[in-house]
């Protein structure tokens, strides 16, 4: 942890988590936000551009440009995710349209363009969504590989399995082919899997705190988890719901607060029983080379605890 500010740029398909994540960055002076961009994933993109800015204007940062990107998968149809985040991505709370204007510029050049003019790896790619943006970036600009100082990303699962097949977590499962190029590239990679946000789950006395904080976003915050708790519950099991996306950012303000190890992960894009699988070579039973930092555990309480002091110190 350093006293100057991490800059990252936001990757994301919004979605209530996704919101909490952008939140959570927004309020945090550990990181400077150079851009958010928007990509087909949890709704279609359309939805997921405006919630961006929905969120970003919540938040009383309008000056945060928002740029959409691809509204596809490299080669296979678009899924999407209604069924847990409802029809907007963001149900649970009724925002104000934005006023704020999406940028011209489509993401994949956006981050092209910033990625070559920076200083070389100078800018970290905050993954929350299919990594489409990304990896068209890679494969239009291949010379952008040696300027990305990281990707961290949300998706794949190893104890855990997946999420929405027996083996594939819903990120890479949506485009396991972006995920390939991206994993390929040899940037350096921290992947924080469902074995570790299946245990940061949220509580009734967690949502409580927000619901009385005295400003819009812990109300906020408390009405999307009261959305889409019912679904994770409901599928686990649980007392409360995995909040996937803000354990990125969590890693990205205090990387103590998570353990893993560096192995070899690849992915999977062809067998249908498994297609969007993390191959996680965690026993080192292959030999490949290690390509990715891959997360085990979470000090559950201390993200909870950052998670709240930092959506309090909003207006």
């Amino acid at each position: 942890m350093t006293n100057t500010p991490r800059q990252i740029i936001i990757d994301t398909d919004p979605g209530q988590d996704d919101a909490v994540a952008i939140l959570l960055a927004l309020a945090s002076p550990e990181l400077d936000v150079l851009a958010i961009t928007t990509v087909a994933g949890n709704v279609p993109l359309s939805l997921t551009s405006v919630n961006a800015r929905k969120v970003c204007e919540l938040a009383g940062r309008p000056d945060i440009p928002v740029f959409a990107g691809c509204d596809r998968p490299l080669k296979r149809p678009l899924i999407t995710a209604e069924n847990v985040h409802g029809k907007t991505g963001l149900d649970g709370i009724e925002l104000p349209e934005p006023k704020m204007p999406l940028r011209p510029e489509h993401s994949v050049e956006f981050l092209i363009e910033t990625f070559r003019r920076a200083p070389e790896k100078s800018i970290t790619i905050c993954s929350l969504g299919p990594m489409t943006n990304t990896a068209q970036a890679l494969l239009k600009a291949p010379d952008i590989a040696t300027r990305i100082e990281r990707i961290v990303l949300m998706g794949g699962g190893f104890f855990e399995g997946g999420n929405i097949t027996p083996s594939a977590e819903f990120n890479m499962f949506v485009d396991p082919d972006a995920a390939k190029v991206v994993f390929a590239a040899g940037i350096p990679l921290t992947v924080i899997p469902l074995d570790v946000t299946h245990q940061a789950l949220t509580s009734k006395e967690w949502v409580d705190g927000l619901r009385k904080m005295n400003n819009k976003v812990g109300p906020a915050v408390a009405a999307w988890t009261d959305f889409f708790e019912r679904y994770d519950m409901e599928k686990y099991g649980s007392e409360g719901a995995p909040l996937h996306d803000p354990c990125v950012i969590g890693y990205m303000i205090n990387p103590a607060l998570f353990t893993g190890r560096w192995i070899n992960v690849e992915i999977e894009t062809d067998s249908p029983l498994t297609v969007g699988a993390t191959v996680a070579d965690w026993w080192n039973v292959t030999g490949r080379k290690a390509n990715a930092e891959f997360l085990r555990s979470i000090d559950r309480d201390a993200f909870f605890q950052l998670l709240s002091e930092r959506l309090a110190t909003y207006a």
